[in-house]
C-alpha cells in the first residue's frame, strides 16, 4: 500500500524529468510524475516507486527483508531532497533579477540526490564531456554486467552494476577515449577494494581531497558528486555548458552569444546567491533545456 511522503511545500516536480532523462533501462523507470528503481539493501533485494499526484508524493515499495524499510525511506527522502526548506532558498534566490521570474514560475525546485554514492560517482564519470543521452546509452550497456533482481517489477529486472562488477567487466563494454575508460575502471576498482569511500560523512573539501588526485576527475565531477551525494546547498558549476547557456538565455542572449560567456563572469553572478547556489544551478539547467530559456 502506498504511503504519503512528508515534505515542506511547495514541491516542484521537475526532479522527475531530471531523473527520467537519466534513467537506466532495466534498473529505473521514470516519467514526468513518477520514478521507480531497484535497490540492493543490507537485508536483500527491493524496489520502490514514487509518484506525484499534483499535491502529494506517494511511495510504494517491496522488500525481501522488511527491516530494510527505514533505510529505503531514508534513501528516497535523500533522492528527492524532501528535507529541504524551499521557502528559504526561494526567498534568497528570488532577490536576483535574473532568477526572480524563474523562482515565481518554479517554486520549490528540488536538488536531485542519490541512493548510492559510488553509483553517482561512476555515473558522473561516464557522463563527463558527453551529452546526457550519450551517457544514458553507455550506462544502459553496463547493465549487462549487473545482478538480476529477485524482486523484478515491470521492466526493472536488474540492479545498477556494483563497483566489483564494473571493475571486472567495464573495460569490455565502455567505449570512448582509452584514458577515460582507464579512469572509470580504476575508480570502480578503488571503490570495490575500499581504498576509496564516499558517503554522507564527507564534505565538499573531503570529496575534493579524495577525488581530485585521481586521473580523469576534475572540479566539475567533484561539484556534481557533492550536489547529489551530500545534498550540498551551495555548489555552483561555472564551467558547466548548461549553466552557461541557461544564464545567457535568461538575460536575452542568443545561444551563440551564450556560448561565449566566461566561467569567471558566471562565478561573479552567483557569488551573491550564497548559500543557495546549488538551486541557482538547477534553475539555470532548466532554463538551458527550454527554447529561449522560457
Amino acid at each position: 500500500m502506498a504511503v504519503a511522503l512528508e515534505f515542506t511545500p511547495p514541491f516542484e516536480p521537475g526532479i522527475f524529468d531530471f531523473l527520467a532523462a537519466r534513467a537506466v533501462a532495466g534498473v529505473e523507470e521514470a516519467d514526468s510524475c513518477s520514478y521507480a528503481r531497484t535497490l540492493l539493501l543490507p537485508g536483500g533485494h527491493g524496489w520502490f516507486h514514487v509518484a506525484w499526484d499534483g499535491s502529494a508524493l506517494w511511495l510504494d515499495h517491496a522488500l525481501e527483508d522488511p527491516a530494510d524499510a527505514p533505510i529505503l525511506l531514508s534513501k528516497v527522502r535523500h533522492l528527492f531532497n524532501l528535507d529541504h526548506d524551499p521557502l528559504a532558498a526561494d526567498a534568497a534566490l528570488g532577490t536576483h533579477p535574473l532568477l526572480a521570474g524563474r523562482i515565481a514560475l518554479l517554486p520549490g525546485i528540488r536538488l536531485p540526490g542519490c541512493v548510492d554514492p559510488a553509483e553517482i560517482l561512476i555515473r558522473a564519470m561516464v557522463g563527463q564531456q558527453i551529452t546526457v543521452a550519450a551517457a544514458r546509452t553507455a550506462l544502459n550497456q553496463l547493465v549487462a554486467l549487473s545482478t538480476p533482481s529477485r524482486l523484478p517489477h515491470g521492466s526493472m529486472t536488474h540492479f545498477f552494476p556494483t563497483p566489483p562488477e564494473l571493475a571486472a567487466g567495464g573495460r569490455d563494454i565502455l567505449r570512448g577515449p582509452q584514458r577515460r575508460i582507464d579512469s572509470i575502471v580504476a575508480v570502480a576498482r578503488m571503490l570495490a577494494e575500499g581504498s576509496l569511500q564516499l558517503g554522507p560523512v564527507d564534505t565538499q573539501d573531503s570529496l575534493a581531497e579524495k577525488l581530485l588526485p585521481i586521473p580523469g576527475i576534475g572540479p566539475w565531477t567533484v561539484g556534481y558528486v557533492a550536489m547529489r551525494v551530500l545534498a550540498s546547498n551551495d555548489i555552483f558549476l561555472p564551467g558547466d555548458s548548461a549553466v552557461r547557456n541557461g544564464y545567457g538565455l535568461l538575460r536575452g542572449d542568443t545561444l551563440a552569444q551564450a556560448r561565449t560567456i566566461k566561467a569567471a563572469e558566471l562565478a561573479r553572478m552567483a557569488e551573491p546567491l550564497r548559500p543557495w547556489r546549488s538551486y541557482a544551478t538547477l534553475h539555470l539547467w532548466r532554463a538551458a533545456s527550454l527554447p529561449n530559456g522560457q
